[in-house]
This record gives structure tokens, C-alpha cells and sequence, in this order.
């Protein structure tokens, strides 16, 4: 519950989810619940569930526990939990045990696959991009 959309379209329903081939909605939005606590008003919405999640990992063990290494911390832990299915490529494939438990970002309750990398293929990071400045 969040108090944030109480009283606009996005709690009262009514936003366009599709279009029609005129222009016009075809599919509107239902309205929300909306709850009272404590004299505020707040409004349901509901988790991102999605069918798959695909994470990349620095290290992991085939149980699914995983190390992110930096900013990779920021977001893959958060859309591991959100899919139904969570496919984990792991940098480094460790033996269960060897990961230290305070140092494990996501349990492998979350993940229900893992793919080990090749050296080749962990080396290989095409989407990040080093820009430095002259």
C-alpha cells in the first residue's frame, strides 16, 4: 500500500492499458483498492511479476547463492526476486560452502537455474562501455 496515485486516475481506474484502431481506449484501467490507516488513505499495488529473470553474477554455487560485484548489486538482486524463473549466469562457479554467508547478496531460494561462464564468455561484457575524457 502507498499513499502515492490516492484520489487521481491511476487509484480511481480509467488510464489507458490499450488502443483501438481509431485512437480511442479500448482497455482501461480498473480501479484499485484503496485502504484506510490511520486517517490516510492509501492505495494496493501490487508486485512486478514477470515469467523470467536474467542475472549475471561475479560469483556463485549451484545452489543458486550469488555475489554481485558493484553497481550489478543495484538491480539484479531486486529482478531475481521478481521472476517466476531466475537464470543466473555465474562468472565464477564456486563449490557449495565456499561463499561466506554475510557476503551472499542473493540466497538461492531466488534462483532456479545457473549457467557457469567460460573465462572467454565472463570476459566478455558488451554492453558496459569505458569512456575517459582527454
Amino acid at each position: 500500500f502507498t499513499p502515492a496515485g490516492v484520489g487521481t486516475q491511476v487509484a480511481d481506474g480509467g488510464l489507458p492499458w490499450r488502443y483501438d484502431g481509431s485512437g480511442g481506449v479500448a482497455v482501461a484501467s480498473p480501479p484499485k483498492e484503496v485502504r484506510t490507516f490511520d486517517g490516510t488513505e492509501y492505495v494496493l499495488e501490487r508486485g512486478i511479476r514477470t515469467d523470467y529473470a536474467l542475472v549475471r553474477a561475479a560469483k556463485g554455487d549451484r545452489h543458486g547463492n550469488l555475489v554481485f560485484r558493484r553497481s550489478a548489486r543495484n538491480f539484479n538482486p531486486l529482478a531475481a526476486t521478481a521472476g517466476r524463473i531466475t537464470v543466473a549466469e555465474v562468472e565464477e562457479l564456486v563449490e557449495p560452502g565456499e561463499l561466506d554467508p554475510d557476503s551472499v547478496h542473493l540466497p538461492g531460494i531466488f534462483v532456479q537455474r545457473v549457467l557457469p561462464l567460460t573465462p572467454g564468455q565472463a570476459a566478455d561484457k558488451e554492453i558496459e562501455r569505458r569512456t575517459v575524457s582527454e
